[in-house]
């Protein structure tokens, strides 16, 4: 027992250690990049995926989902699909949830052990659990499809990281059943040695590839090859190359059950099938899809949670939307007119990210302490986070409307508090611990607090930014704000350790 209190006493301690390093690692980086942003605007961006046929780019997420380092953070996927095009067949050691920014897609995977595909369009929000095989198709002849997508790293691989395992694949990217030997492979499937070689050697186009369906296409895609094959080929030409034992796993508990798949029924319905039935509902707008996964929630279609002459927004949880429960996730968007404010507030249960979508604007961001912790302009295609608790707001430009869309790190409601408006908790308090607590009248504190006659989101503000910031002037200012954050970062650094009880820096 002793030695047992002696390993659990050094593990404590090495811990302790390699966080303390790592809030001062933070802490130098912050100091480095508050010039274009610091810490709160996430430049970290890695293209994952490059190809003819479309583009994945990832911005990796902040501290984590809270404020501990200890919490794996939330990253921001970017896809970009060509007309005709498929991202072929795999599934993540992630949760993601996907909004369709622009265009149409077909979103093919495996939910409950069945094979489901839905038809989304613009506005749309879907989720795909850890685990799950997926695909998804732009079918669209003239039109680019944009994807924004949260990947949730909390039942990922690696501390921070995400891996993409791929069913499809060839010489580029390498199918997961590549790393299986010839003779394994030729067993399980029960047919050749040169049959397993044959469909691991033929796809070499990256992750996502066009379709070249039409059948006077000089070299059509092996994706296509199958696709233009009738529905009895198609069959008899899986149940030569896949046969494979399916596997069950059924669990009472619903939030317990883990999403359990066959490569057989995968492609039967990828290829077979359902696959077969495609045809039918691209001729049919009014079908959203088959299988017995669940259907999408469009953000345009639904009533703003509020909504002044200054702008609305809305937040998704999973009480509308039961999918975003199994990822954790929470989705919101926001519409400021030009010069609008969405007043100063805090989220008490969740960090938020944040895309630009349009327009341009301004994020203010304070410290525990109540230092300023970031005032940074922003555009279109901009992200950021903003960790819960922290003090926040967002100030459209004069020159036009201000939209961002994002996720939030929970799927219960997160019912954000407001520091300033008609609905604040100064309002809700207001009596003489306030006016105490300020050190002025309650008749002086009642003044203030009802000079502002409206909510959440509030008109035109003094400080809203004119037009983006030109890059030189960005370098200049951050030169400029380099010593005062170098004087910031130490107090918050400290402010993490004995003394955070109480807020004393």
């Amino acid at each position: 027992m002793g030695n047992y209190r002696n390993v659990l006493l050094i593990l404590l301690v090495l811990v302790a250690f390699v966080g303390a390093n790592e809030v001062d690692r933070r802490g130098v980086k912050v100091e480095e990049e508050e010039g274009d942003g610091g810490w709160f605007l996430l430049h970290d961006s890695k293209e994952i995926v490059r190809t003819d046929a479309g583009v994945m780019r990832v911005v990796k997420g902040g501290f984590g989902g809270g404020v501990s380092m200890f919490q794996s953070p939330m990253h921001i996927g970017f896809i970009t699909m060509e007309p005709n095009s498929l991202f072929i067949p795999q599934y993540l050691d992630s949760h993601l949830t996907f909004f369709v920014r622009r265009g149409e897609t077909r979103i093919g995977h495996i939910y409950k052990d069945d094979f489901a595909e839905r038809r989304l369009k613009e506005g749309d929000v879907y989720s795909i659990r850890a685990g799950s095989a997926f695909y998804l198709v732009n079918p669209a002849e003239g039109q680019r499809l944009h994807i924004i997508c949260s990947i949730s790293t909390s039942s990922s691989l690696g501390l921070h990281g995400f891996q993409s395992f791929f069913i499809g694949g060839g010489i580029y990217p390498t199918s997961i059943l590549g790393g299986f030997d010839t003779l394994t492979l030729s067993t399980a499937f029960n047919v050749s040695s040169a049959e397993v070689r044959e469909i691991l050697t033929r796809q070499f186009s990256g992750a996502i590839v066009p379709l070249n369906t039409t059948t006077h296409s000089p070299t059509p895609s092996i994706w296509a090859q199958f696709l233009n094959l009738e529905q009895h080929q198609r069959l008899d030409h899986l149940k030569r190359i896949v046969h494979l034992e399916e596997e069950a796993s059924l669990e009472e508990d619903e939030e317990r059950e883990q999403p359990t798949w066959s490569l057989r029924k995968f492609l039967n319905n990828l290829f077979g099938d359902e696959g077969n039935k495609r045809e039918e509902r691209r001729g049919d707008d009014r079908g959203r899809g088959t299988g017995k996964g669940p259907d999408s929630f469009n953000l345009f279609d639904r009533k703003p949670d509020y909504k002044n002459d200054y702008g609305w927004s809305l937040a998704l949880d999973q009480t509308e939307y039961s999918p975003l429960k199994h990822p954790d996730v929470g989705v919101y968007l926001v519409n400021l007119t030009a010069g609008a404010m969405m007043a100063p507030h805090i989220n008490p249960t969740a960090t938020e990210y944040g895309v630009v979508l349009r327009g341009s604007g301004s994020i203010q961001i304070v410290y525990p302490n109540g230092t300023l912790a970031m005032n940074a302009r922003v555009n279109e295609g901009d992200v950021f986070w903003v960790p819960r608790y922290f003090p926040f707001c967002q100030i459209a430009s004069r020159t036009g409307p201000f939209e961002f869309f994002g996720f939030t790190t929970t799927a219960r409601k997160n019912r954000p508090q407001f520091l300033v408006g008609q609905n604040s908790i100064l309002q809700s308090m207001r009596g003489p611990e306030f006016a105490a607590a300020f050190g002025v009248s309650e008749e002086r504190l009642r003044r203030i607090l009802d000079a502002q006659h409206e909510a959440v989101i509030l008109p035109s503000a003094s400080v809203a930014p004119t037009e983006p910031m030109d890059p030189r002037e960005e370098e200049e200012e951050g030169e400029r704000g380099k010593e005062e954050v170098v004087m910031k970062i130490p107090k918050v650094i400290r402010s993490l350790g004995n003394d955070m009880i109480m807020g004393f820096a």
